[in-house]
């Protein structure tokens, strides 16, 4: 049996079947139909705010979920300046002109030293997504006291971050966002074929490091060394296969190690990383497997997400309760091409 409070004061009473109200100390029984309406009443106002309160779990439950194979956030730095209002992302790069020049002591045409500047400008667009659960799944959670699936919550979340993903290594044509791949100005190459193939299966120990060493030494020095990279990504099997084979046939030292610990570039063996875009079986525009050295400085390039996912409040449509989303993605900006190199082949 239900009990509830008129505004008058009175009350009203009922199990499903029968229903009374008592006003002034008088009782009225109701007839069945009139017993249903209120039961079905009170029971979707009840299970409207247990509905509430399971949305609060699962959105904060949600944003704990990582998926270590979606990588763009790991390589490349996320910048979040600008809001939710911002519609375009405008950076500034300078160059200095002129050179100064051996003058006499009379001399009244002294070299002019001045700046060269452009702006970029890249769009900011919106990531949409949204799941639900009918009326039906709602009461029959708040009946059970069973929690509403997160999944539906989970694979929202996921895909936006598939969509970030995306657009960091392979960008948006349609959208006009850039990503890694689809920059023209990354320097890319193949590898030296040193005769039995470019394929590191092919090659010795001594050819992997000589590839990996000219990767590097490619940007230091077409750069007139003013840039160097510090990060090594390589696709799985290859990544694999360098940090478990030896050296050398009496090293207990991997390729992987032997780079790390020699290397004036590397770090550690955690800045050689396999991904799987990098990769030609995953990558529609990779005719070959490929290696990239690069800095990953948020001064050389970063991602651009104004605005991360947030849930919205919940929408009813009919006999669904939908929960819409938004973030916002200004792809990928790479502020120093030459900071980068790419190599196939591999």
């Amino acid at each position: 049996m239900k009990t509830f409070k008129l505004r008058n004061g009175g009350t009203v009473s009922f199990d499903g079947m029968s229903a009374s109200v008592v006003d002034s100390g008088k009782t009225t029984t109701l007839d069945s139909a009139v017993a249903t309406a209120i039961g079905n009443t009170y029971v979707d106002a009840d299970a409207g705010v247990f509905f509430q309160r399971q949305l609060e779990l699962i959105k904060a439950k949600s944003y704990d979920v990582r998926y270590a194979e979606l990588k763009a956030r790991e390589l490349f730095p996320v910048a979040s300046e600008g809001g939710p209002g911002i519609t375009t992302i405008t950076y500034r790069t300078y160059d200095q002109v002129g050179a100064a020049k051996i003058i006499n002591a009379y001399a009244d045409d002294l070299p002019r030293a001045d700046i060269s500047g452009k702006e970029t400008s890249v769009p900011v667009r919106s990531v949409g997504i949204s799941y639900g659960y009918n009326f039906d799944e709602i009461n029959s959670s708040a009946l059970s006291g069973a929690a509403l699936d997160q999944r539906r919550a989970n694979a929202a979340r996921r895909s936006v971050e598939q969509t970030v993903n995306q657009v960091a290594f392979y960008g948006d044509a349609e959208s006009g966002l850039t990503g890694l791949f689809d920059n023209p100005n990354i320097p890319t190459g193949a590898v030296v074929n040193p005769g039995a193939g470019t394929n590191w299966a092919s090659k010795t120990p001594d050819e992997i490091l000589f590839d990996i060493n000219e990767l590097f030494a490619d940007i230091f020095e077409t750069t007139k060394m003013v840039e160097s990279g510090n990060t090594l990504l390589l696709p799985p099997n290859q990544w694999s296969y360098i940090m478990a084979t030896p050296r050398a046939s009496n090293s207990d030292t991997t390729i992987g190690q032997y780079v790390a610990q020699n290397s004036p570039f590397i770090g550690s063996v955690s800045d050689i990383i396999p991904v799987n875009e990098f990769a030609a079986a995953n990558n529609p525009q990779l005719a070959a497997d490929a290696m990239m050295a690069y800095d990953r400085s948020p001064d050389k390039v970063e991602l651009n997400i104004p605005v991360e996912l947030e849930m919205l409040p919940v929408q009813q449509k009919n006999l669904e309760f939908t929960i819409p989303g938004r973030s916002r993605l200004g792809g990928l900006s790479i502020y120093y091409p030459l900071a980068f190199a790419i190599a196939t082949g591999i």
